[in-house]
Parts: C-alpha cells; structure tokens; sequence
C-alpha cells in the first residue's frame, strides 16, 4: 500500500511541476509576441528638473493594454507588480520599480490619467488605482497602455491628476452609462 501512496504522490507532483512549467512557457511566449506589438520603453532621462509631484509609495500594479483591463502586458517586464515609487516631473512620470527596471514615461506620451479599480487582473476599492495611459516608442499611437499603481496615501491622487491632466473619471465604461442616464432624464 505504501507503494500506491508514493506513486500518488510523485505523480500529483508531476503535474504540478508541468502546469508551472507550462504557466512559464506561456508567460515567455506572450512577452516575446507583445514586444513587436507594443514597441519599445521610453529611456530614462539622464537629468531631471526638480519634482513637480513628489515621491509617492506604493505598488506597481502592472500594465495592460488600453480599453482591456484584463490584457496584461508582459514585455518589457511590464506585467510583474512589485513596490515602487512615483514621481511626477516637469518632462514626465517615473516609475521606479523594485527588483525591476524603472519605467519613465514621458508627458508628450501620456494620454491620460485617471483614477479607477480594476486593472490588470487586480480589483480594488473605487478610485484605488492611479492610472496612467501612455504610448510607447516607435507605434505611431497605435497602442496604447494602461499602467496602473496603488498609493500608499491615496489622498495624493488629485495632486497627480492636477498636474497631469487626468479627469476625475474613474472608469471609462461607467462614465458612459452615468451620461446616457443623464440624457434619458
């Protein structure tokens, strides 16, 4: 009997280890797919002006593309959430992220900012997320991507919607249906 038992166990290992793998794989694929499709990172300015909005803490939530909060981005290494910190600047946002590389996003390639509570698989409280949507180098506008981040003191997201031109719409969807209300009224 105590064969049968370790037989079930190494197996279910087995298939354990598979799905990981095979969860891996796919991972790997879809990065290499989205990094000819989404183009290519802003670099990271050398020098910087001083901050017009300071440094704020929290957690990279990662990326997805615009209008689809489920369709993670993993080029780049866009679509692993880790700690990091804000900060807004005259010539734009830089995300510096632990354990992974800092992601600038320049203020003539951001297309909005907004509040909202859902992205990228992660669902929050409403207007839990700060939002940026931004384009990438080299897509013509083609695409555009959703990065979202989660204060530490969300009392800071008016000041990054003041300085960055983002409106106080939360989710895009529901800003639709409150204005056929009103027009039904």
């Amino acid at each position: 009997m105590l064969w049968l038992n370790t037989i079930t166990v190494l197996a279910a290992v087995a298939i354990w280890a598979l799905c990981v793998y095979l969860m891996w794989k796919g991972w790997r694929r879809r990065g290499r797919f989205q990094q000819g499709a989404v183009g290519d990172l802003h670099p990271v300015p050398r020098k910087l002006t001083r901050p017009t909005v300071d440094e704020t803490s929290g957690l990279y939530v990662g990326s997805s593309l615009a209008g689809n909060w489920q369709a993670r981005v993993t080029a780049h290494g866009l679509g692993v959430r880790a700690l990091a910190a804000l900060t807004g600047y005259r010539e734009g946002v830089l995300v510096e992220r632990q354990d992974a590389e800092a992601l600038w996003i320049p203020r003539t390639a951001i297309v909005s900012v907004r509040t909202d509570r859902r992205l990228a698989g992660k669902v929050m409280t409403r207007d839990g997320l700060l939002v940026i949507r931004w384009r990438p180098v080299g897509v013509d506008g083609a695409v555009e991507i959703d990065t979202g981040f989660r204060g530490d003191d969300k009392s800071v997201y008016p000041r990054w919607l003041a300085e960055f031109g983002g409106d106080k719409t939360t989710d895009p969807e529901q800003a639709g249906r409150d204005t056929e209300r009103k027009e039904q009224k």
